[in-house]
């Protein structure tokens, strides 16, 4: 028996919620005093590779059409991507800063895949509403890791690639697949859903 696809979501938004507060919390305290244990510096990126290794079987079990196993696939590969050099940059396996940039790639990447993979209109259900709202708010919290691959000591970069795994989280929390959004559900969604 397959769960349903929001259960799915909120097991990434717990994971996501998990890296947002670790990421606050090492921008509150400041990296020096956060990589004094030496694992703290491995766990956010070690959770984006385990992220990605992830999501292939969501591709695998939960894909309905091309869109959905290529907007899959594609999340999982920048998700490992992103998590792999992040770790080479932790473990100083990985010289050069630009290889942050693979966190901005995994963001703007993953954003556009979820606004491609959603076929309905913003006010089908709920589940649609939060595809769009999710898609846009990776593409634009791409630029925190983007800015913060330039200016690492910024503070307010920082805070601002932490807050965008929150608020991811937030969105994927609220997820329902037939559920009303603005008290308004198309007849052709199906059987709303508590």
């Amino acid at each position: 028996m397959q769960p349903p696809a929001e259960h799915v979501h909120w097991l990434f938004a717990t994971g996501f919620l998990f890296i947002g507060l670790c990421l606050l919390a090492e921008t509150i305290v400041g990296p020096e005093v956060w990589r004094r244990q030496a694992w703290r510096t491995y766990l956010w990126p070690g959770l984006a590779f385990v992220g990605g290794l992830f999501m292939w079987p969501v591709m695998v079990f939960y894909t309905n059409s091309t869109i959905h196993m290529i907007a899959h696939s594609s999340w999982a590969q920048v998700m490992m991507l992103a998590g792999a050099a992040e770790l080479g940059l932790a473990r100083g396996k990985l010289k050069s800063p630009y290889w942050a940039l693979t966190v901005a790639l995994a963001f703007a990447v993953s954003g556009a895949a979820m606004l491609v993979h959603e076929q309905q209109p913003w006010l089908f259900s709920r589940s649609a509403f939060l595809h769009h709202l999710s898609g846009w708010t990776l593409v634009g919290a791409s630029l925190f890791p983007l800015g913060r691959t330039f200016r690492p000591s910024s503070t307010l970069l920082r805070a601002g690639f932490a807050l965008s795994f929150v608020a991811l989280a937030v969105i994927l929390f609220a997820d329902r697949d037939v559920a009303e959004i603005f008290g308004h559900l198309s007849p052709l969604a199906g059987t709303p859903r508590r």
